[in-house]
């Protein structure tokens, strides 16, 4: 490996350990084709404990207070706590999940440009695929700590899909206050377990998973959808949904399978660098979702199969 390949990989291993370790606060934006949110991460840690608090600031305001694993939604139209566990380690700044050496079996990682990000010194690794089935990336991390400031997706083009950025950060001493959500008395409160469990989901088999992509996770999971029926005397509802996590470290692909209902339509759609195929299969409905080109998901979602157990 050349001194810029070595001095490249340094920086994603700095990116990966500083967003799970270090203290920090900022405001980010996240661009998605048409759509632009923005958010506020506040990270600490405590011992061996992570703490993190995530606040929504565009459109209905929802709070997401992480301990570890287990997260707190705070949703206040409806008066509703929302009981999750994490599924997947890749909310900005802790998007990077495999080391450097394997992302290289995929990517080719270099050294990019320097500049400035939300004011400060920033240095950038570019990583470009080794095929068509996956996004490139260019990851902006701060000089002296580490941090990931921002991340571009690219197209086979090199136009930027996908944004995400900090517009203002602090790092350093954070008080554990500020990871405290701003609502303090959640008497009357509704409260709703998304019960999780890891599941055996050996008989779908995924024959057209791209290179590289590995199963982290199978789980059967309850979701509770609070849009439609937020506020109403019904309450929010309910579903069981199984679901197949893939990742190369940086995209994911997941696959949702439910009952069949008969009111969904077949078909695809893009928002951004994430592609999303909708299909029914026997009695069963599959959404495929993945950070990944059109020509990927496609692929995923034409080689699935389901063996019944005999």
């Amino acid at each position: 490996m050349s001194a810029a390949g070595a001095d490249a990989q340094a920086l994603l291993r700095r990116a990966q350990t500083a967003a799970q370790r270090l203290a920090y606060s900022g405001t980010f934006v996240y661009q998605q084709g048409s759509q632009i949110r923005t958010s506020r991460i506040t990270h600490l840690v405590e011992g061996r404990n992570e703490l993190e608090k995530l606040e929504v600031l565009d459109g209905r305001p929802r709070e997401y207070i992480r301990t570890n694993d287990e997260i707190v939604c705070y949703v206040p139209e409806s008066r509703t706590l929302l009981l999750e566990k994490r599924v997947t380690q890749d909310v900005f700044p802790a998007i990077i999940s495999a080391t450097p050496a394997e992302l290289a079996a995929h990517y080719t990682i270099r050294k990019g440009a320097s500049g400035r990000v939300a004011g400060f010194e920033a240095d950038s690794v570019t990583l470009q695929p080794k095929d068509k089935l996956r996004y490139g990336y260019a990851l902006w991390t701060e000089r002296a700590s580490g941090l990931l400031l921002r991340v571009q997706t690219t197209g086979e083009n090199g136009d930027v899909v996908e944004q995400i950025t900090f517009t203002q950060l602090e790092i350093g001493r954070i008080e554990r206050s500020r990871v405290r959500p701003r609502v303090a008395d959640t008497r009357g409160w509704r409260v709703e377990n998304a019960v999780m469990q890891g599941a055996d989901l050996s008989n779908w088999s995924v024959g057209g998973i791209p290179a590289g992509f590995r199963k982290v996770r199978e789980i059967r999971r309850l979701v509770i959808d609070t849009g439609l029926s937020e506020g109403t005397a019904k309450g929010p509802s309910r579903r069981e949904v199984s679901q197949i996590v893939f990742s190369d470290g940086i995209a994911v692909i997941s696959i949702f399978i439910e009952p069949a209902s008969q009111s969904r339509t077949e078909g695809s759609v893009r928002q951004g660098a994430m592609n999303i195929v909708g299909k029914r299969q026997g009695d069963f409905w599959l959404t495929i979702v993945g950070e990944v080109p059109s020509e990927a998901i496609r692929q995923v979602a034409s080689s699935i199969e389901f063996r019944p157990v005999k």
